[in-house]
C-alpha cells in the first residue's frame, strides 16, 4: 500500500468493514441481547445494506460524494438511534475531503475526526458511558497519534483499530447511561456493549482493507 489512498481504496474500506461486521451479526444481536432489545445485528445488517447500495449506486469517484452518500443511506435506515449515529459519523467524515481525490495520513486522521464531530453533535454521549463513543474516541486519537509519529497509513489504521477493541471490551466495566440499557444499571456491568464492538469491527475492517 502506497502513502496515499484514493476513491478506490476508500471503497475498499468500506467494502471489507461491511464484510467484517457482517460476520459477526449473531454476536452483536447476542451482545444487545444481553442488556438491549437484541435488534442491533438486525439494524447492522441494515446498515451493512445500505452502505454496499450507496457504493453500487456511486456515479462519481469524489470521496466526498461517496462518504456524504454512504452516510445519508444508513442515516434512513430503521432500527432507533444507530442509522442516525453512524450515518452522522460517515457524512461528517465526508466535510473535510472537498475536492480532495487522495488522502495522506494527515488527511485520514482529520477525516474520522470530522465524523466524529459530527456524531457529537447528535448525541452527548462520552466515553464512560458504554455506546459506540468508547470505541470510536480512542480509534480516532490513535489514529492521529500514530500520524503524527510518523507512521504509515497501514501502520496508523492497525493501531486505531486496536485501540477502538480495548475500548470495546472495556464497556465490560461501565454501567450503561444511555439507551434501553440505562434501565438496567448496574446489571449492564460485565456486558460489553454491542454498539462499541461495532465500531471496533468497523475499523478492524478499514485497517484489514489497507494491510
Amino acid at each position: 500500500m502506497g502513502s496515499l489512498l484514493g476513491y478506490t481504496d476508500v471503497t475498499a474500506m468500506f467494502e471489507s468493514a461491511a464484510g467484517k461486521v457482517g460476520a459477526n451479526i449473531k454476536e452483536l444481536s447476542a451482545l444487545d441481547s444481553a442488556i438491549g432489545d437484541g435488534d442491533h445485528g438486525t439494524t447492522m445488517e441494515r446498515a451493512l445494506g445500505a452502505i454496499r447500495k450507496a457504493i453500487s449506486e456511486s456515479d462519481s469517484t469524489s470521496l466526498k460524494s461517496l462518504l456524504y452518500n454512504i452516510g445519508w443511506e444508513v442515516m434512513c435506515i430503521d432500527g432507533g438511534c444507530t442509522g442516525p449515529l453512524l450515518g452522522s459519523l460517515f457524512m461528517g467524515m465526508s466535510e473535510s475531503v472537498a475536492d480532495v481525490d487522495e488522502l495522506d495520513c494527515n488527511a485520514l486522521a482529520t477525516m474520522f475526526e470530522s465524523g466524529l464531530v459530527g456524531i457529537q453533535k447528535q448525541s452527548k454521549a462520552i466515553m464512560g458511558d458504554k455506546t459506540m463513543m468508547d470505541a470510536l474516541e480512542p480509534a480516532v486519537a490513535a489514529l492521529r497519534e500514530a500520524c503524527n509519529s510518523g507512521k504509515t497509513i497501514e501502520e496508523a489504521l492497525s493501531d486505531s483499530a486496536d485501540s477502538a477493541e480495548k475500548g470495546a471490551i472495556a464497556t465490560k466495566d461501565y454501567v450503561a447511561h444511555f439507551g434501553r440499557a440505562k434501565n438496567l444499571g448496574e446489571r449492564t456491568l460485565g456486558c460489553q456493549d454491542p454498539g462499541a464492538t461495532t465500531i471496533s469491527l468497523l475499523f478492524r475492517g478499514f485497517a484489514e482493507a489497507i494491510s
